[in-house]
């Protein structure tokens, strides 16, 4: 049996951020579903926050600031002294990031670039052009590569194992081998992202299926806040590939099939850069109300910016849109739509990244540590895997070296390998039932169709009949094929039960909550209430069903106030 003192599941900037920081006298290892290049961190393109003050503009700018802003941005849902924590680690962490070798784009004089993200009063997104997450994943990468970090790839985990309260280790697949195996750990750190293809339209990679947060769900750790979810303003629109909200910060403007600027009707002092839900409903209006194209989009029109500009702050999206829409954006208009791209809620760990069970810890977008509250701001999610990144890696390697190893685990690990090499073999053994990808479309139109960006109780409680169904339809699965080997569909078919556990969890969130803030936009009660939803929202699992709980918000200094821009 596979033993590792620290166990760090996922290859994404979480995760490598936690096993560079982790104690190098300990045995650890990151384990991945894809090869850690291939994480969805590449994806991110605008930025990572800090308030260095770089920017003439943001001289003034502060880490208290950037807390503030991250806070009335949560629609005040944030835990202040956690948003304060980031915010404050956020200018030594990019400082230690370009020491590691990320290249940072710069502005004269040699300062590490900022530009303006929405939401924040300063312009405090430090980049690299437009391809920021890659270049931040690559560089951490090679620093693991330097240091002789152990990789196992390819290997998808199917259960969290835990008994009295601790964790033991976990089960894997290994795709290359075909094999169920256990893998004993003193200490487990999931960094395993987010679940955007629980959506139709999604900025998501397809590798983004949220089976960790469903696993850990599954070991009955409680998830928290998952009704809030994050739809992308700009996606291109067909493909919802994702057009970085650095393309506004640079001077883009939005605009309708009248040619207007819309989004002086919805945000008359920040237009283009108030916050990502208040711009992605006010595209969906626009589009609802007749003044989009074709009646599916709008258009992010950059050729203000001019060529030289394009070519050099957004090179990645011009390579994209010339790629898969045909369109070179310095001559024409990008047609746009929102999509599914962010969970602010996920797994319920605190400050230290710990959760209710002994040994597990979580950091990234998989992991709820109560930073972005009901909506993020652009260029604080890769700043949350680093800096939340780093400290599940030193808090696990504390815990590791102050306590004991059991050495009565191995039996309770076999066993738990020995169930799930049962099931794959009774989904082999039959030859008719359902096909998972059938499922999974059904999945998505649901959640796409009734808990989007617009809610209501009718539309919520209809979907939690729907999933129930797709639950029920679920339990006559059947692999196809008899090879183990890379079998894609095994793997569809393990991860979909998190799918359908995380489905119903954000719905049940949803209809429960009747107010609107952030990203949970609720068409019947479109008011935020304080007296009664300033809280946060706990799922657990307990005998088979989802069991809901509430937990104050953490005010520190910020009463909450109506957010503006």
């Amino acid at each position: 049996m596979l033993s590792q003192d620290i166990l760090v599941v996922g290859g994404g900037l979480a995760g490598l951020a936690a096993a560079l920081v982790s104690d190098p006298q300990l045995n650890v290892a990151v384990l991945s579903k894809v090869h850690p290049l291939r994480s969805h961190s590449v994806a991110a393109q605008g930025g990572i926050n800090a308030a260095l003050g770089n920017n003439p503009e943001g001289r003034d700018d502060s880490w208290e600031k950037h807390a503030f802003d991250t806070i009335k941005g949560s629609d005040y849902l944030a835990d202040q002294d956690i948003a304060e924590l980031m915010c404050e680690r956020a200018v030594s962490t990019i400082y230690e990031l370009e020491h590691l070798g990320v290249p940072f784009s710069r502005f004269p004089g040699g300062v590490i670039a900022q530009r303006p993200f929405g939401g924040a009063g300063f312009p405090r997104t430090c980049y690299a052009a437009d391809r920021t997450g890659l270049v931040i994943l690559h560089t951490l990468y090679e620093q693991s590569i330097k240091r002789q970090v152990k990789f196992y790839n390819e290997w998808l985990v199917t259960k969290l194992v835990v008994k009295d309260g601790r964790c033991l280790g976990v089960v894997v697949y290994d795709l290359a081998r075909g094999e169920v195996m256990p893998v004993k750990a003193r200490a487990v750190i999931f960094a395993t992202g987010g679940y955007g293809r629980v959506y139709q339209r999604t900025t998501n990679a397809f590798i983004n299926h949220g089976s960790g947060i469903g696993i850990a769900y599954k070991a009955g750790i409680p998830l928290k806040d998952m009704e809030f979810v994050q739809f992308h303003p700009t996606s291109l629109y067909d493909t919802n590939i994702l057009i970085t909200e650095g393309a506004r910060g640079e001077g883009g403007y939005l605009v309708n099939n009248k040619g207007k600027r819309f989004m002086e009707d919805y945000a008359s002092s920040a237009m283009e850069l108030a916050p990502r839900d208040i711009v992605a409903r006010a595209i969906q209006t626009e589009i609802e109300k007749g003044n989009g194209f074709e009646d599916e989009y709008v258009y992010l029109d950059l050729r203000l910016l001019g060529e030289k500009k394009i070519k050099k702050r957004l090179p990645g999206i011009r390579e994209i849109c010339i790629n898969f829409a045909g369109i070179d954006p310095v001559e024409k208009p990008i047609p746009i739509q929102p999509a599914q791209h962010y969970s602010m809620g996920g797994i319920d760990v605190n400050a230290q990244c710990a959760s209710i069970v002994e040994g597990f810890y979580a950091a990234g977008e998989c992991a709820c540590i109560s930073i972005h509250g009901a909506n993020r701001l652009g260029g604080n999610s890769l700043l949350d895997t680093v800096v939340f990144g780093k400290i599940a890696g030193e808090e696990a390697s504390k815990a590791v070296k102050g306590s004991k190893e059991l050495k009565d685990d191995e039996k309770m690990l076999l066993d738990e390998a020995l169930g799930m090499k049962k099931k794959i073999q009774e989904w082999q053994t039959k030859d008719s039932g359902e096909r998972v990808h059938r499922l999974l479309n059904r999945l998505k139109v649901i959640m796409s169709d009734r808990v989007g960006m617009f809610r209501n109780k009718k539309d919520l409680s209809k979907a939690m009949e729907k999933i129930s169904e797709i639950r029920d339809d679920y339990k006559r699965i059947y692999i196809s094929g008899q090879c183990l080997r890379y079998s894609q569909e095994l793997v569809n078919i393990i991860e979909f039960d998190s799918m359908l556990d995380l489905a119903e969890v954000i719905t049940l969130g949803a209809l429960n909550r009747e107010e609107t803030r952030g990203s949970h936009f609720r068409v019947d009660f479109k008011d935020r209430n304080d007296k009664d939803w300033l809280k946060h929202t706990l799922v657990t699992l307990k005998d088979g069903k989802p069991r809901v709980s509430y937990k104050n918000v953490n005010i520190s200094k910020y009463e909450p106030k109506v957010r503006t821009y």
